[in-house]
């Protein structure tokens, strides 16, 4: 392929995802899938130059709105993302020459049947070329940090102005510093059939780098590799990509061996396929989800890992099983969420999340729980989770549940010693910060129910202080 023919499938996915149709992390995906044939440094740029476009989204709009006489929200949708990508090479890719990608966007319209704007996308990107270094940008000065914050981590602006008053200036300055940070890879090894240290000289061998997780015997950091699909030990089922955050959400659980665990939102199956390590073989894990698709991807996981233990299921959490109450020794709550701690994984959450949202998602939340808490035996564990920083979906979230409901909070593991500060992991609720430690934005919270709750259940969702 030539490279006119990778910025034309850069140009396309991002028209998938902004205009809705798909996100980020699986349109890119797709892509590379269907072009394997690639060479890895196609691969590369293809993948840095579409996550960065839309990471930096509206600092690329706003530099184009200071150099186009036409507003971006009014150019055609190809050449407004035609633009966009341009520009972010421009800014962020030293080794991408300004006059290159100048004529490459000009030859991509011409032939994508925009001959006729071939005039406007070449000036606007020459001009760009010629003052970018001397580009101003909102002044960062008392009452307007929030307009600052928006333009300069390319974060929507409601967003900015929410975390300032929940968090302050440093940490919501820190928080968006991380999502433009490189992510990297993080993995689980499957230590039911090879030890961290036997897979990490597989890996190695490979020329593929690996770090040690302290603290996390089986968890391998890795860097240097061109496709997952290419790494035999992937292929064989050796070892998960799971962030250490999603890893913490089970260690939380302390899930002992022969127990049953229900993890009732668990697609693609990351948190399953850990607590069935967890319990080394012994007892059973449910996996369920919402739709036939969620769960395909579950068993396609567990196939892949050869795991005996866990089963996928199909099941609307919303929906009480009364076959299934007072079952489980461990309930797994990992819940639909606004995803504002995963922004550097998934970019284009910021774009299609609002204020409006995060309400509706914590009503769904509570919906998910007046059902499936009623799954936990008495004296069991309920882990409520969500990758998020809103105290709405979160700590909000679990004082209502334990105001109406025979549950208390229960310190948390030693393991998270590392992770939050000793008085969160004493309470038995926390928030991990975006970038905080090489964690995503994660909420964590390890609930006991009653030992004398037993024969109590409140059916369907009901207040239990009315039983």
């Amino acid at each position: 392929m030539t490279k006119t023919d990778t910025r034309e499938l850069i140009v396309g996915t991002l028209l998938e995802v902004t205009s809705g149709k798909e996100f980020c992390h699986i349109a890119l995906r797709q892509v590379l899938d269907k072009y394997q044939y690639m060479e890895k440094q196609q691969r590369a740029f293809l993948t840095r130059v579409t996550e960065g476009t839309l990471e930096r989204m509206l600092e690329l709009d706003y530099i184009l709105d200071q150099f186009s006489k036409v507003p971006v929200r009014k150019m055609k949708p190809f050449i407004r993302n035609l633009l966009r990508m341009s520009v972010y090479q421009m800014k962020y890719m030293d080794r991408v020459p300004d006059a290159a990608v100048c004529n490459e966007a000009v030859k991509l319209a011409r032939k994508k049947g925009f001959a006729n704007l071939t005039g406007f996308v070449n000036g606007v990107l020459r001009s760009i070329a010629r003052g970018l270094e001397e580009l101003k940008y909102p002044e960062d000065l008392p009452g307007r940090e929030a307009e600052y914050l928006s333009v300069r981590y390319s974060m929507p602006q409601w967003i900015t102005e929410k975390w300032l008053e929940e968090y302050g200036r440093s940490v919501t300055e820190s928080m968006l510093a991380s999502f433009l940070e490189p992510s990297g890879t993080t993995i689980r090894v499957n230590t039911q059939r090879i030890s961290p240290g036997e897979l990490q000289k597989r890996l190695q061998a490979q020329g593929i780098q690996t770090e040690e997780e302290p603290g996390l015997p089986y968890v391998l950091h890795i860097e240097g590799y061109d496709s997952l699909g290419r790494i035999p030990a992937f292929r064989e089922g050796l070892f998960f990509v799971q962030d250490v955050s999603s890893m913490l959400a089970v260690e939380a659980a302390k899930a002992e061996k022969d127990s049953f665990c229900l993890d009732v939102c668990a697609a693609p199956g990351g948190k399953a396929m850990q607590l069935s390590m967890l319990l080394e073989g012994s007892g059973s894990v449910e996996a369920r989800d919402l739709t036939d698709y969620k769960v395909r991807s579950i068993e396609e996981n567990v196939e892949r890992l050869q795991v005996a233990n866990v089963r996928g299921r199909v099941y609307d959490a919303r929906i009480l099983d009364t076959a299934m109450i007072e079952k489980a020794d461990v309930v797994l709550a990992d819940l639909p969420c606004s995803g504002l701690g995963v922004l550097g994984r998934k970019p284009d959450i910021k774009y299609r999340t609002s204020l409006e949202s995060l309400a509706s998602l914590a009503e769904l939340q509570r919906q998910i729980l007046d059902t499936v808490w009623q799954y936990v035996k008495p004296g069991g564990t309920l882990i409520y989770s969500t990758c998020t920083v809103n105290p709405q979906e979160n700590e909000e979230n679990v004082s209502w549940f334990l105001q109406k409901y025979p549950f208390q909070l229960e310190a948390l593991p030693p393991v998270f010693a590392g992770f939050a500060d000793e008085e969160a992991c004493r309470r038995g609720m926390c928030q991990l910060l975006p970038g905080d430690r090489r964690t995503d934005g994660f909420f964590i919270a390890r609930l006991r129910r009653s030992l004398t709750d037993s024969g109590k259940t409140a059916r369907g969702g009901a207040d239990f202080r009315k039983g």
